[in-house]
């Protein structure tokens, strides 16, 4: 089972997992970094840039916090692309005996995932705010703004984007632009929406372009992600020939 709500953390999200063993799903780039917890460890999950498919999930509660895009670096204390495509433990960015200290006490609380979220607001409130232009940058690009467009308007020069980007995000604004449309369609297919609709409303040049995305991202069909985490999806399979499926 799986629960999120918004933080009381500008734009993140605390979510919760309880598995029965054996459970497991493919988690897709989002843009975004995770502090995760499970009995007795603190794991930094950075960005990926391509699915990232866990072992079996042994029987047990998993709760996390998933930072907005961009804002990870400034809580955690290392650039994003140190963490691209890794799973970290939390002692390997912060001094070990803080780190154990706070595992235990998480571990010990009632609600370990309304604990982490304290110790969350608790380093923000320790720590400088976070460098406001990725968010805006991930707000453009989200909202299927060109690289080019965004880099316009917060001001900077396509290298320097491409810089800030790296240290903000662990990739530069074109794969970051990539994943932003790949979860908006995603989104709008478990809304009901034709993937046909969905992948043209998402920024698409057509339902061939999302298959390749779903490729390139995913390493899985869209059919096979959806039903890997159990959604059901109009597939809508009567688009014209020139449309290929992306089952």
């Amino acid at each position: 089972m799986y629960a999120q709500w918004a933080s009381r953390l500008a734009g993140a999200v605390v979510w919760t997992r309880t598995v029965h063993g054996g459970a497991t799903y493919p988690v897709l780039p989002d843009g975004c970094m995770d502090l995760l917890w499970t009995g007795g460890s603190l794991l930094v999950a950075g960005p990926d840039t391509r699915a990232f498919v866990p072992d079996a999930a042994p029987a047990g509660r998993y709760a996390g916090v998933r930072f907005a895009p961009g804002t990870a670096p400034a809580y955690l204390g290392v650039p994003a692309y140190e963490l691209r495509d890794r799973r970290v433990e939390l002692s390997a960015l912060w001094p070990g005996a803080d780190t154990r200290r706070l595992t235990e006490r998480i571990d010990a609380a009632p609600d370990p995932a309304a604990a982490l979220e304290r110790l969350v607001l608790r380093r923000a409130a320790a720590t400088a705010p976070p460098d406001p232009l990725p968010p805006a940058v991930a707000a453009h690009l989200g909202a299927g703004w060109s690289v080019a467009a965004t880099a316009d308007a917060v001001g900077l020069g396509a290298r320097r984007l491409h810089r800030r980007s790296l240290d903000a995000f662990g990739y530069g604004p074109k794969t970051l632009a990539r994943v932003l449309r790949l979860q908006r369609a995603l989104a709008l297919v478990a809304d009901g929406l034709p993937y046909a609709a969905a992948a043209v409303a998402a920024g698409c040049t057509d339902q061939a372009h999302l298959a390749r995305e779903m490729r390139g991202l995913a390493g899985m069909s869209l059919s096979s992600y959806l039903a890997a985490r159990g959604v059901s999806a109009n597939s809508d399979t009567s688009q014209p020939s020139g449309s290929s499926s992306v089952a």
